[in-house]
């Protein structure tokens, strides 16, 4: 029974999974509630302002507007504290120009205004994507709890990231490039906003030979680079690039906190690895989830279940990846409990679902208190019961398994 209890977790049925997912989502809403309510003029209770990470692209709106130089770290410090200055130091800017598009529009508006707007159409467009895929998945449930219940959104909220907009453009090309190949190379050409995700994509598309796929991606986004260029300066990717420089300097000095981080080389410098060996640590672990998707995608056509391997190990494969970034996982998550569903659970899947599901809340707190870092094993754990059902999809399906 010992053993049994986590490799099949027979015990954790449907009424169950209901019970537990309700319990989720209140506690989720509670807690973004009462963080509103507790808030004096924006900023919470532990001096944080509401939306933490988002006054760095509003800034950025704010100072495209009268022609800052938005990668200008003095220049970039200065205004930010204009509107507020925190204890805790402040919210720097290292997206590439490419994204300078999406902040422009925020300078029009004030902070909070801004805010909710980018929540409210970011979590949208995630709502969206994440609908596409329980309607070609056929997944019957519904999907307000999981998504209410999911310990990332809460996270992405809070933080007033860009991982709604990012997942989203994923998720949906991921799903689309069997029947809607042009657009789905659109979608991953704008999801270049945020490169370190896309490592895979081009891997996959090439050994699937998605030849439309590919020439749409890149167009649109050596149209993006162009639009930004020309409306914002050929000089911003000068400017980014020296941004990038100071990132990498603040990713290995900890700048960021790798408490807060999830990839393995964070996990390694979390547990006292010096650099070096943490950055061989994520190249070994990259190598062998590049070879594995290889394996996967090799003399095979594309199908949304390789793009859910796919999604599942993206975070893997960079050493930049933080909890808010675990949104990303809802589409490989959908793929997995929807086989499960429709065909039996395979030893280990549930575990692995329940734990990549409720994770992202425990992850941050486990590695800033305690210095271990749950992250990387459990997204490792995960990608590994995606492979092993996908293979199982693929003998019984055929390669073209899941289509839209």
């Amino acid at each position: 029974m010992g053993a049994d209890f986590l490799r099949k977790m027979e015990w954790l049925g449907r009424d169950r999974v209901v019970a537990y997912l309700r319990i989720i989502a209140f506690l989720n809403v509670a807690f973004l509630v009462l963080l509103v309510a507790t808030s004096n003029g924006g900023v919470d209770a532990n001096g944080f302002l509401l939306g933490s990470d988002f006054v760095s692209f509003w800034t950025v709106g704010h100072m495209l507007q009268v022609h800052g130089n938005v990668y200008d770290g003095a220049a970039h410090i200065a205004a930010q504290r204009e509107f507020f200055a925190s204890s805790g130091g402040y919210t720097a800017f290292f997206y590439p120009p490419t994204f300078l598009p999406f902040c422009w529009p925020l300078g029009y508006l004030s902070y909070f205004p801004a805010l909710t707007c980018w929540l409210l159409t970011s979590g949208a467009l995630y709502i969206f994507a994440v609908r596409r895929w329980q309607s070609a998945l056929r997944f019957d449930f519904p999907l307000r709890l999981p998504v209410l219940a999911f310990p990332a959104v809460p996270i992405v909220i809070t933080h007033g990231q860009t991982s709604f907009v990012l997942a989203a453009l994923l998720g949906l090309a991921a799903l689309l490039v069997p029947g809607r190949p042009i657009l789905a190379g659109v979608l991953f050409g704008l999801a270049t906003i945020k490169p370190q995700f896309g490592v895979l994509i081009p891997l996959v598309l090439l050994l699937t030979r998605e030849w439309k796929v590919i020439a749409s991606a890149a167009v649109t986004a050596i149209a993006l680079a162009l639009l930004a260029a020309l409306a914002f300066g050929a000089e911003a990717f000068a400017g980014w690039y020296a941004a990038s420089e100071r990132a990498q300097a603040a990713m290995v000095d900890g700048t960021v906190g790798f408490g807060k981080m999830m990839s393995v080389f964070a996990g390694a410098r979390l547990i006292g690895f010096p650099t070096g060996l943490a950055y061989a640590a994520q190249a070994a672990v990259s190598l062998v989830i590049i070879t594995f998707l290889i394996r996967a995608a090799w003399a095979r056509t594309y199908s949304p279940a390789l793009g859910a391997l796919m999604l599942a190990a993206a975070p893997l494969v960079t050493p930049f990846v933080l909890d808010y970034d675990m949104v990303l996982l809802a589409f490989p998550l959908l793929w997995l409990t929807s086989r499960g569903l429709a065909h039996g659970f395979r030893d280990w899947e549930k575990l692995a679902i329940a734990l990549a599901f409720i994770a992202p809340v425990f992850a941050r707190p486990i590695g800033l208190q305690i210095g271990v870092p749950i992250m990387p094993p459990i997204l490792i754990f995960l990608f590994w019961v995606l492979f092993r059902r996908f293979h199982m999809v693929v003998r019984r399906d055929g390669p073209a398994a899941v289509q839209p």
